[in-house]
Order: structure tokens, then C-alpha cells, then sequence
């Protein structure tokens, strides 16, 4: 018997890729997929193109309730064993589904894949995570326990057992109004093993609207977004643990060299709006250096450059740290011979 798989489209005023989303969900070569299209309050006319699809698709238009809200209602609808959250910014490869379900296994409660990443018109960019970057596989509880995250997916790489969602959800829905992921990527594996399929399942978009874009540069909002909704995953993280008799330290985050990467760009671009108040530049540079040696798992070569990347932003003045937060977290702003030792270096240490 084949497994139902419900793909759940979360859409709020996307309707130019929306089309593409809903095309990708009913093209998949796995037949027993159902595609549900939840419309958070769009006031564009994204609930005409909804409309267009007739029966084609399970349509839930809703009250603007955010990202979670969305989720939870559709997971209600939905009628799948397995289920994929789509963003409707993003697409799926039309053999998605059925590579997910060859991967499965009773005692699996994600399977992640890797995506491309894209840009509007959806050229080429890169791997998402890069390359370089090892997905976590298996039981990652005890590497998500110790810094608070493992090496996953944004929520269209993600494809979840509805048992183990049962488990987790609802979503908090004024926690977690954007960026649900977190939410579900960071209390998942608890309930089950983690399966890495390495190979592209489907297309994330880097555009303007992307909440993590740094099309336009880099700003300390993006930052202070991203440290905040780390705490409220690692807030979820102890209450969970605690309640099912795990520990948790105090310092978790300190071995998690990408929120410590935020934590020291977010103070350096902007201290007056920092949301941890006693933090220090000296002392997040060296937690970070360390983290980079300790706890990555890149090549020797690319520690290197990680922990110098930490030293340089944390003790260097304000105009040496600038450039460097710029061509790290902006490549589009590099100076064209920057871009291309880096792309030497990377192909050198991956």
C-alpha cells in the first residue's frame, strides 16, 4: 500500500511564483499525493489563481494569522502520512515526493533534502546548504542538544511523519508567526530518526522578500530577527527536553558557530539594538573561534578561514570589521578579486 502524501502550500501575497508551486506539487510522479493550498489573508490575486485550480487542489483561504497559523491549518486539512510544507516562493522537482518515499522508514520522523538555491527568475545560485555544509543524519538529538541546532533545511526541504508532527504541534502561532521552521526542525527529533537525501529535491528563491535576504545589504534588523528567533527555538528546545528528561546547558548557542556568526555581526553593525545586552565582541569572537575548531564539521582549511573570519570582525575597528561582515554575509557586494579567491578557496576545501 502506498503511503498518502499531502503537500501543504503556505502562500501569503506570492501570487507570481505561486502558480509554479501549485504546478510542482501536481506534477509529482508519486500518485498517492494530495496538494493542499493555504492562503494566509493575500490581498493580492492570489486567491483568483487558487480559485483557477477547481478541484485540482484542497484550497483553505484564510484569516492573515502568519506562517504558523497557515501550517496548523494545514495540517488539519490534510490526510497525509507524510507531509511536505511548501513555501509558496519555492518549488519541487517533479520526482521529489517519490525519492522521499524510497528513503522512508517506519522509525523516521523527517526526511530533509537539499535545495537550489535561486534567485526571482529562478538562475542558478548555489546549493542550499552549500556544499561544503554535511547534513545531520540519523538521531541528532544529542548534537541538537548540545548547541541547539544540527545542519538541516528551511521548511520546503523537509518532509515530516505526521505521527511525529502530532507530537509537536500546533505551532505557537505568535512565537513563531514567521519562520515556522525553526519551530518544527528544532523539536522533530525528538520523535524519530533524521534521514539527509544530499542530492537537490526542489528550488528556494533568494528575492527581496525573503525575511534572510541580503540582496539589498546587509542590515542589523535582519540580525536582531534572526538572534531573537533563536531564542524562542532554544526556549522550546529546554521546555521539551525538560519535559521529557534531557538536559540542556545554560550557554547553548555558544557551540553553534552560525548563531554565533549573528550574535557578533548584530553587535558590531548596530550595539544600541543588540538583543543579548551583555554580550562582548571579545568574548563572542572567541566562543566563536572555538566553535569554528570544536564543533563544525568542515575541512581544516575552511576552520581557518571560519575562525579567522571571528577573530578579525571581533577585535579589528570598526572600519576592517565592516568589510568583512559585507563580502561574507553579501556576496553580491564583493569586489570581483575577493569573489574570486573565495570560489578558490571554497573549491580548494570542499
Amino acid at each position: 500500500m502506498q503511503l498518502p502524501v499531502s503537500i501543504i502550500i503556505n502562500n501569503y501575497n506570492y501570487s507570481q511564483f505561486l502558480c509554479e508551486a501549485i504546478d510542482s506539487a501536481l506534477s509529482q510522479t508519486y500518485p498517492n499525493t494530495e496538494v493542499l493550498v493555504v492562503d494566509d489573508g493575500s490581498t493580492d490575486n492570489s486567491q483568483e489563481i487558487i480559485a483557477s485550480y477547481n478541484t485540482r487542489i484542497v484550497p483553505l483561504i484564510k484569516k492573515n494569522g502568519g506562517q504558523a497559523s497557515a501550517l496548523n491549518a494545514g495540517f488539519q486539512m490534510s490526510r497525509g502520512e507524510i507531509i511536505i510544507f511548501l513555501d509558496a516562493d519555492d518549488y519541487l522537482f517533479p520526482h521529489a515526493v517519490e525519492r522521499v518515499i524510497a528513503a522512508w522508514e517506519p522509525s523516521v520522523a523527517n526526511v530533509q533534502y537539499r535545495l537550489e538555491l535561486v534567485d526571482a527568475n529562478k538562475k542558478f545560485i548555489d546549493t542550499l546548504p552549500r556544499p561544503e555544509i554535511h547534513l545531520d543524519s540519523g538521531n541528532v538529538l544529542p548534537i541538537l542538544l548540545q548547541k541547539g541546532r544540527y545542519n538541516c533545511l528551511v521548511t520546503s526541504g523537509n518532509a515530516f511523519s505526521r505521527a511525529a508532527l502530532a507530537e509537536i504541534l500546533p505551532i505557537p502561532e505568535s512565537e513563531f508567526r514567521i519562520s515556522a521552521d525553526g519551530y518544527l526542525v528544532t523539536l522533530i527529533p525528538f520523535y524519530g530518526q533524521i534521514v539527509s537525501i544530499e542530492e537537490p529535491l526542489g528550488g528556494y528563491r533568494q528575492h527581496g522578500s525573503n525575511l534572510w535576504s541580503t540582496r539589498d545589504g546587509v542590515t542589523s534588523e535582519r540580525f536582531t530577527k534572526s538572534i531573537k528567533h533563536d531564542f524562542q527555538k532554544y526556549k522550546v528546545l529546554r521546555d521539551k527536553a525538560t519535559k521529557l528528561g534531557y538536559e540542556v546547558p545554560q550557554d547553548i548557542g555558544f557551540c553553534d558557530y552560525f548563531h554565533l556568526q549573528d550574535r557578533l555581526t548584530s553587535l558590531r553593525l548596530a550595539p544600541q539594538n543588540h538583543p543579548a545586552p551583555f554580550d562582548s565582541q571579545f568574548i563572542l569572537a572567541y566562543k566563536g573561534f572555538l566553535a569554528s575548531w570544536k564543533y563544525s564539521d568542515f575541512s581544516w582549511k575552511r576552520k581557518l578561514i571560519l575562525s579567522t573570519w571571528f577573530l578579525w570582525v571581533g577585535l579589528m575597528p570598526q572600519s576592517l570589521a565592516m568589510p568583512a561582515i559585507t563580502w561574507w554575509f553579501a556576496s553580491q557586494s564583493r569586489p570581483k578579486v575577493i569573489g574570486l579567491l573565495l570560489k578558490k578557496v571554497r573549491s580548494l576545501t570542499s
